[in-house]
């Protein structure tokens, strides 16, 4: 059987890399270009950018901004395309960091708009990508559609804060009573991640406003009121990271000094068993020389002296403890 001339999905480690859909909504996927659709692609190889060249007339420069993961977010105006990237919160599973930023583009071309990215990810994934949860209507608006991104874009991003907290909170917990580094280097992985946050929000924050004063972009009065809902959200996700990132430049010196002071308890403690275990040692010593004593040939002169240590290193405890060096 021959296949059609352009298929809507592409296998790559069992996802499904390119996706077409009738609209917005992507609850249609279809086999045949045609106009209004949306292409949904992530992590496109060498073939499938070709594909994305020649298919749907994206300029390769634009592919290779997208796919660069530092690139910045930006909104860019062509005589016959528009193109926007912002910033999407991912989840990692390295050990640099938990969580990170990847750029998200949306190129719109005359007759369709293609969602680039070069991860699997929550705000556009996979299985569901569609942004219009309680739809049931077809859905061709881009501009709708884009707006949505970014108030997605601005949920997924404190939902990670609220994550980036808890983990907080736990290492909180453990740091309390600990005397290594282990917790604060999770802490400082956390802080790096609210600093990528902080960043990709006001950097979405900027081409949001730019997108909203684009002579070329007409909103109409739905649009209006939810291009101010993605503002007020995406201001929102910032205060949030910047409330948690000043939380944990705080917890970071508090426990810094936590650290220090219980290895300084540690110390005291471990001094205190010293100068307790040199007691009987000492006595030891001294009875043990080759010096006349007059106990040589007394038969309970070991026993005394053995009770004795004990007896002075009992003496020592207690002093330690009421010192409170124990």
């Amino acid at each position: 059987m021959k296949p059609p001339p352009f298929a809507w999905e592409f296998n790559f480690g069992g996802l499904l890399m390119i996706q077409m859909y009738r609209s917005f909504l992507g609850a249609e996927k279809f086999s045949e270009l045609e106009n209004g659709c949306w292409v949904h692609c992530v992590q496109p190889d060498s073939e499938e950018v070709e594909l994305l060249q020649e298919k749907f007339k994206v300029p390769q420069d634009v592919i290779q901004d997208i796919l660069d993961n530092d690139e910045r977010p930006r909104y860019e105006v062509d005589d016959e395309w528009s193109m926007i990237i912002l910033r999407i919160p991912v989840e990692t599973t390295g050990d640099s960091m938990n969580y990170t930023t990847y750029p998200l583009g949306i190129f719109m071309g005359e007759d369709y708009t293609v969602t680039i990215c070069n991860v699997p990810n929550n705000v556009l994934p996979v299985d569901q990508p569609s942004v219009y949860r309680n739809s049931s209507q077809p859905v061709y608006d881009r501009i709708n559609f884009t707006l949505n991104l970014f108030i997605r874009s601005a949920n997924s991003f404190m939902y990670y804060l609220r994550q980036i907290n808890q983990h907080t909170s736990l290492i909180e917990k453990e740091i309390e009573k600990s005397i290594r580094n282990k917790e604060l280097n999770k802490l400082l992985k956390l802080e790096k991640c609210l600093v990528f946050f902080i960043t990709s929000l006001k950097s979405n924050e900027l081409v949001l406003a730019k997108f909203k004063n684009s002579k070329k972009t007409m909103f109409s009065e739905i649009n209006e009121d939810l291009i101010e809902d993605a503002m007020i959200e995406t201001k929102q996700a910032i205060e949030m990271a910047q409330i948690y990132s000043n939380i944990q430049s705080g917890m970071m010196d508090t426990f810094a000094s936590v650290i220090s002071n219980n290895l300084n308890v540690v110390m005291k403690q471990m001094t205190s068993v010293s100068i307790i275990l040199m007691i009987p040692t000492l006595i030891a010593s001294f009875f043990g020389m080759n010096v006349p004593n007059g106990m040589e040939t007394w038969v309970w002169a070991m026993p005394l002296i053995l009770v004795f240590s004990i007896l002075m290193a009992f003496i020592g405890i207690r002093i330690s403890r009421h010192k409170q060096w124990l």
